[in-house]
């Protein structure tokens, strides 16, 4: 039996509608359907989402493995998206370096990296973004959990923070291993 598949989900103020291999949500911030495989059936119990196999599967082990990835998968899938739905997902990031910068205009953001030119980054229209006054605070917020964290690499990509003075762009909670710089030699 899966591990993960088996924990229900709690759906909170979501309204979740069960019609057969589809699941209908619809909260606060977004609304969407999520469509289960043919291997596993979805019931509502009060203020419980249980995902359950459509039948013991009988014989094979790799059949039952199978199933298990498919199980985990989709109640991991589905979890991220009703909670998304009622509260979304928010990832903090920060620039360090002398005079390296964000600034919103639009949906574009101009970053100031150090390079000669400013670098434009259009953001996808589900992602919104919140700049601090220094524009060295970055908080990325969606509904969906995947977009936030492709935005955010894509975004740590532009400048990767660099081991020796740390300047770049990094997650808030990312710890940056150090290195000595040269030393003088007598």
């Amino acid at each position: 039996m899966s591990k993960i598949g088996r924990k229900p989900i709690d759906i909170g103020d979501v309204k979740v509608e069960v019609k057969g291999q589809e699941i209908h949500y619809v909260g606060k911030k977004v609304s969407g359907v999520h469509v289960l495989p043919v291997e596993l059936v979805a019931e509502l119990n009060g203020k419980k989402l249980v995902i359950t196999a459509a039948q013991d599967v009988k014989g094979a082990h790799t059949a039952q493995r199978e199933v298990n990835r498919v199980w985990g998968l989709n109640r991991a899938l589905l979890f991220n998206k009703i909670k998304g739905s009622d509260v979304p997902f928010e990832k903090e990031m920060r620039i360090n370096g002398l005079g390296f910068k964000a600034a919103v205009s639009g949906q574009n953001v101009v970053f100031t990296l150090g390079f000669s030119h400013k670098i434009d980054f259009e953001l996808p229209k589900e992602v919104t973004l919140e700049v601090d006054k220094t524009g060295q605070k970055l908080i990325f917020r969606s509904s969906d959990k995947f977009l936030v964290g492709h935005v955010c690499s894509k975004v740590r990509a532009l400048r990767p923070p660099e081991p020796y003075k740390g300047t770049g762009v990094k997650l808030a909670n990312e710890v940056i291993a150090r290195k000595a710089g040269k030393t003088k030699s007598a």
